[in-house]
């Protein structure tokens, strides 16, 4: 079968070869609209970009970087296997790194950890702190909180748990408590405790500070089943948990069936990221989903812009969240 060649492409985005080239080395003097329309036929066609010959004229590897803290939470694996196939589908290939903590994803963002890349994707598991360095090549930031210095994709984090909420007090749940991140005793400040608050407030049902129950990582299953053992052993009088994400829920879950508590006749059961693990829960887990698809599309698209030479002050993208009710929060 004959390989598409740079005509090829050229004859589907209704331009010259020598456009498709200039858009594929990067080069400046092409509208957005045509450089949009090159790499939409190059993925339609299935061009193969030549990336030894690519570098040797453009001085480019052809490679990214993708940051991820960790891959042994579904979120992260999945979203770090949709950035991979993303970039291979335009001709890239994904260097995965792993930063366990801030000061590794700093390393990896600012620092000469990950090298012989052309840009870098990293999804956050700290905030970064404040910091004039610059980083060595372009960066694109998926989730967590806009920085300023680098484009970001924003997740609709606030509007997930404002949604999810709802849902919990529509079904006649007044007593939710939060199995979280954080400190024990430390009140959380994100958006997604944010969305919480506010739609209690919409249903005029106060916050119980004593119904927020924390482990010891937020990321693993053991910290929803610790964080969910203390607040039963804690006495508190609860009807619905809403959890900080799906690992943690299928450990909460997985406590709560280890008590005698019902699920959902007692207490219903919620995450957050719409992970492949919430159909597979007993019951099915609701969750609520981030559009990883979306924020992935526009995190690629963002870092070829960049590395195509856009020069532009910071964006940041927020997308949407669409909760996914299971059998987990029905009605009873």
């Amino acid at each position: 079968m004959r390989r598409p060649t740079l005509a090829d492409v050229a004859a589907v985005a209704g331009v010259s070869a020598k456009t498709v080239s200039n858009v594929m080395l990067g080069r400046n003097g092409v509208s957005e609209a045509t450089r949009r329309a090159v790499l939409a036929a190059v993925e339609q066609c299935g061009y193969e970009v030549n990336l030894a010959g690519r570098g040797l004229a453009s001085g480019r590897t052809g490679r990214v970087a993708v940051v991820v803290p960790n891959i042994y939470q579904p979120y992260f694996a999945e979203v770090a296997e949709r950035l991979i196939l993303a970039l291979d589908a335009r001709g890239l290939t994904a260097m995965l790194q792993i930063a366990h903590d801030g000061a590794a994803e700093r390393e990896a963002v600012l620092g000469g950890r990950v090298r012989d890349v052309d840009g870098v994707i990293v999804c956050p598991h700290v905030a970064f702190p404040p910091d004039d360095t610059a980083p060595a090549r372009p960066v694109v930031q998926l989730g967590g909180v806009p920085t300023g210095r680098w484009d970001c994709v924003v997740m609709g984090e606030r509007e997930g748990a404002d949604a999810v909420t709802r849902h919990l007090l529509d079904t006649g749940r007044r007593r939710i408590a939060l199995v979280w991140n954080g400190a024990p005793g430390v009140r959380p400040s994100d958006d997604r405790f944010a969305g919480h608050l506010a739609a209690l407030a919409a249903y005029g049902v106060p916050h119980d500070p004593a119904l927020v129950a924390v482990g010891s990582d937020w990321d693993r299953r053991a910290s929803g089943y610790e964080a969910m053992v203390g607040l039963l052993r804690s006495g508190a009088s609860f009807d619905a948990a809403l959890c900080i994400n799906d690992a943690v829920a299928a450990g909460a879950l997985r406590a709560l069936h280890r008590h005698g508590v019902r699920v959902p006749e007692d207490v219903a059961v919620t995450g957050f990221d719409d992970t492949d693990e919430s159909g597979f829960t007993v019951p099915s887990l609701t969750s609520v989903s981030p559009r990883q698809g979306e924020m992935v599309e526009h995190a690629v698209a963002m870092l070829l812009e960049r590395i195509a030479g856009h020069a532009g002050p910071a964006r940041a993208v927020r997308t949407g969240a669409d909760l996914v009710p299971r059998a987990s929060s029905a009605a009873v």
